[in-house]
């Protein structure tokens, strides 16, 4: 059976915060990194997530529950987007540092990162930030579909270099690796998966 993706909750406030009692994987990135559009990739919609040619659309936690295995990806907001206020950023980290405060129920934090662009400090901030909270790192390079496979091998490479991990390139357009993604995330989320994960197999680079 296919995974699906419904968008359960949206959580603006920290006041509209609430515990969920299942497991969690965070989807981080820059802003216009294509959370939206690997979020409508993964679930086969093209309107699940909204997109926007605006970097920082997204500003909000967004649940969505991910059967039939019942965890979460819970999407936040892209940083590094400047023409954000300062006060906006501030409210968004706060929401993000509550969020993941005495939050037993993250398995990890699935980090996008542009395979177009060498590493970048706000990515590598972001990283040791969730290190720091104890959050297990998940490498996803999206718009693999915009490289060639030298150069996505050089940014690969130096991304493996900094994680001790080999990131996974991705693609939204072509749904380049979106079979070994949801593996990926379901064995992550749901440990005792990784016995039964499929076998099937696509293209990695």
């Amino acid at each position: 059976m296919d995974n699906t993706l419904t968008l359960i909750k949206t959580v603006y406030e920290i006041n509209q915060l609430e515990l969920v009692a299942a497991p969690q994987i965070i989807l981080a990135g820059r802003s216009n990194v294509g959370k939206s559009s690997l979020i409508n990739c993964l679930a086969s919609r093209k309107k699940l997530a909204k997109i926007s040619s605006t970097p920082g659309k997204t500003r909000s936690l967004n649940y969505y529950e991910v059967e039939p295995h019942g965890y979460y990806i819970v999407d936040l907001p892209g940083y590094g987007y400047a023409k954000c206020s300062k006060t906006e950023r501030a409210k968004w980290g706060k929401l993000i540092d509550r969020y993941l405060q005495d939050n037993a129920y993250i398995a990890a934090a699935a980090v996008l990162l542009d395979s177009r662009l060498t590493p970048q400090k706000n990515d590598i901030e972001m990283i040791s930030y969730f290190k720091h909270c104890n959050v297990p790192i998940l490498p996803i390079m999206t718009k693999s579909d915009k490289t060639k496979q030298r150069e996505r091998a050089k940014v690969q490479s130096q991304w493996e270099d900094i994680l001790k991990v080999k990131p996974l390139c991705v693609s939204s357009k072509s749904g380049m690796n979106r079979t070994n993604l949801w593996n990926l995330l379901d064995r992550t989320a749901i440990p005792e998966l990784a016995e039964t994960a499929s076998t099937k197999t696509e293209t990695t680079e």
